[in-house]
């Protein structure tokens, strides 16, 4: 195991869509924006960045389009000191606006339908790449595109699990993209075969089949999802923290109090506190405590991914709030 404080040679591997994204710079209805904001984000993609700025090698492996969106998202990965593995297709690369509706709320609109991202297989996964990852992190976004992406994550996952690398999956459920029936399926298959595993408490309700919303106790829907293979999983419960259980113990996580700007990416952002920690040997009790703070600076700027923490940052957020105090 790599000692505390060292950098992992074998870093986090992960495969998916991300989308060029434009933002309305003000306030209201969409319609009456004056200017919009081009960047980038995808869930697979937010991860790699949140692992590469804590240190650790990261790699993003997915297709874009020919096209200008496909460059700035290249161009960021590189920027972030994420490895990108990218296949330019003849579809375009998708997009998704973001309208803020109200200070407090957003709307999102994508246009994602048979762009190049859906078009991610099995053949564009590289040789040994996956076999020589410390983890590979995979979503139930990508299956919901279409057969082809459904096959190369789990080809992804095969070829892990051959090679004796663990798999971190993160449930991701989409309502625009299928039905939680449909998900539901393919989020018991991925439990199966993960090692770790992320859901919120809804998308851990849709892999258990429950539908009634006070059914169960986060720490049970934890253990419920452990049954079904995972050594390691956490239920992510936003502004009330996290409940994990690890090696059959249960662990609440307090989230740390700051004020919300925009919550996007902030489950991306714990996600890859987590897997920083875990891919650089460290115990537990850090890998949770980093995940709350990298989940809670996600949400303190608006941007998917521009607010998450490099590991000198990690003391910010709880620095001041002894200041406050």
């Amino acid at each position: 195991m790599t000692a505390p404080g060292d950098v992992p040679a074998a870093g986090l591997v992960t495969l998916g869509e991300t989308l060029g994204l434009l933002v309305a710079e003000d306030t209201g209805p969409l319609a009456l924006a004056h200017g919009m904001r081009l960047s980038m984000g995808g869930a697979e993609s937010n991860v790699a960045i949140g692992v590469s700025r804590l240190g650790v090698p990261a790699t993003w492996i997915g297709r874009l389009g020919r096209d200008p969106v496909g460059d700035l998202v290249e161009r960021h990965l590189l920027a972030e000191r994420v490895r990108p593995v990218v296949h330019r297709d003849d579809a375009p690369t998708a997009l998704m606006l973001r309208e803020r509706r109200t200070g407090t709320s957003s709307h999102v609109s994508y246009y994602r339908h048979g762009s190049a991202g859906s078009h991610l297989c099995p053949a564009d996964l590289p040789e040994h790449v996956i076999e020589e990852a410390g983890i590979l992190h995979v979503t139930g976004i990508t299956p919901a595109l279409g057969a082809e992406p459904a096959a190369a994550v789990r080809e992804a996952v095969r070829r892990a699990r051959a090679a004796g690398v663990p798999v971190s999956v993160d449930l991701n459920f989409r309502s625009r993209l299928w039905s939680a029936a449909e998900a539901g399926v393919v989020f018991r298959e991925l439990a199966a075969a993960a090692d770790m595993l992320f859901a919120g408490d809804d998308e851990a309700r849709i892999a258990l089949g429950i539908d009634d919303p006070a059914a169960a106790t986060p720490a049970e829907l934890a253990t419920a999802l452990a049954e079904l293979g995972p050594g390691e999983v956490v239920v992510k419960r936003g502004r009330h923290g996290a409940t994990a259980r690890i090696d059959g113990t249960v662990i609440d996580v307090p989230a740390v109090p700051v004020t919300a700007v925009d919550t996007v990416g902030a489950g991306d952002a714990f996600v890859a506190g987590y897997l920083a920690c875990r891919l650089s040997g460290r115990d537990v009790d850090e890998r949770l405590s980093t995940a709350a703070i990298t989940g809670a600076f996600a949400v303190t700027v608006p941007g998917d991914w521009e607010a998450f923490p490099r590991r000198h940052e990690l003391t910010l957020l709880t620095a001041e709030e002894k200041v406050r105090r």
